[in-house]
């Protein structure tokens, strides 16, 4: 036991610094699943977050293949022995699953055949279960022992500590985005509607006046030039105003993972996030224009594509600092003109570019998803 309390108290401490690393929570319970089939000595290793409606709010498994678990379809259901240890306490383990009378229910025709068990389920401080492990077909056809089930455990009291300050972490960084966004619309209500509503009084008095003196008039036109002037200025501030709760204290990279996170939560995609640990950007009107492309690039993939799954991609190439998401959305047609009036994002993507000496290009075709790729010069 000794010689793998080791790599167990590993397990244990790469769990926690996943948390401390910021990762996201279905980061972290993927570093536990693999650690778990590791210390196990399992072929299969699964775990599993209950949603409190019959289903799993999240099921990752470590030991198959991608394109495996793709064959299978839908996640299971907690029902059969996945949803036993999410009923009892207490820990099991079997020699052959199939013997179990629990042991019913969903198995599709392309799930490999398992017949050594062991299942723990994850509690919380009081006791509450917040989700399971379950192994199955111990290396070399053996089953698992005593030994097996006290490491998992250990793992499990840990892994219930590193899934609760992961989701507190998440919670918190979300609070973050809806407290700068409150920020943001006080400012706006208090300031720029203020000097559009002006705006507004001044047009209406330059036209009431234009038939009956043209000099009047034409004041009061050169005052609302000059009061859409200040409104656009105050705008452009308070865009700028938002980089320092975001980009000084996260960094461009820190940015993205949140609006990342808080997208692939909000809408149910799977977004990925590929970041070359090469790629560094000088702080200003640079990194600000990349995050704002990327992330109106990401609210057209999963609010108006319906996106599954998303990719973004920061990093250098041929000199330039590059940042391109990809969705299998609906897809689009680029070219049609009565789309772009419709949905400013694409224009307003381009003037960012532009403004920057950048290039932006979309692609995309119905039915075939979308690419958005903004390059920029290092020293524009």
């Amino acid at each position: 036991m000794a010689e793998r309390l080791n790599p167990a108290l590993k397990a244990v401490s790469d769990a926690v610094l996943a948390v401390a690393a910021n990762l996201s929570v279905d980061e972290v319970l993927q570093e536990l699943v693999h650690a778990a089939r590791e210390l196990a000595g399992s072929r299969y290793a699964a775990l599993g977050i209950p949603d409190g409606e019959g289903g799993f709010r999240r099921f990752l498994v470590s030991g198959m293949s991608d394109e495996l678990v793709a064959s299978m379809g839908p996640l299971p259901r907690t029902h059969g022995m996945l949803g036993a240890m999410l009923s009892e306490p207490e820990s099991y383990r079997t020699e052959d699953i199939h013997d179990d009378r629990r042991f019913r229910g969903w198995w599709p025709r392309q799930h490999p055949d398992m017949r050594s068990f062991l299942g723990v389920p994850i509690m919380s401080p009081d006791r509450a279960i917040l989700g399971s492990f379950y192994l199955t077909e111990k290396a070399g056809g053996g089953v698992f022992d005593a030994e097996d089930q006290e490491l998992i455990e250990l793992l499990a009291a840990h892994a219930s500590i590193a899934i609760t300050n992961a989701r507190l972490y998440e919670q918190s960084r979300e609070l973050s985005i809806l407290s700068e966004r409150n920020r943001l619309a006080l400012e706006l209500h208090d300031v720029v509607s203020q000097k559009l509503f002006s705006v507004m009084l001044t047009a209406e008095a330059a036209a009431a006046q234009m038939d009956r003196d043209r000099v009047a008039a034409r004041a009061q036109i050169e005052r609302l030039r000059e009061l859409a002037g200040e409104a656009l200025d105050e705008l452009r501030s308070l865009i700028l105003g938002l980089r320092p709760a975001e980009l000084e204290r996260d960094g461009l990279q820190g940015a993205l993972r949140k609006e990342v996170d808080v997208l692939a939560r909000t809408h149910g995609a799977n977004i990925a996030l590929d970041v070359d640990p090469e790629f560094t950007i000088e702080p200003g009107e640079r990194e600000l224009a990349l995050l704002r492309i990327a992330r109106e690039a990401l609210n057209n993939a999963v609010r108006h594509a319906h996106a599954e799954q998303v990719t973004v991609r920061v990093g250098d190439t041929n000199g330039a600092l590059v940042v391109e998401v990809t969705d299998d959305g609906i897809g689009f047609d680029p070219e049609r003109a009565e789309l772009r009036s419709k949905h400013l994002g694409l224009t307003s993507m381009e003037e960012r570019a532009r403004e920057l000496s950048g290039r932006l290009h979309i692609r995309s075709a119905p039915g075939k998803g979308t690419t958005v790729r903004i390059e920029l010069k290092p020293h524009a």
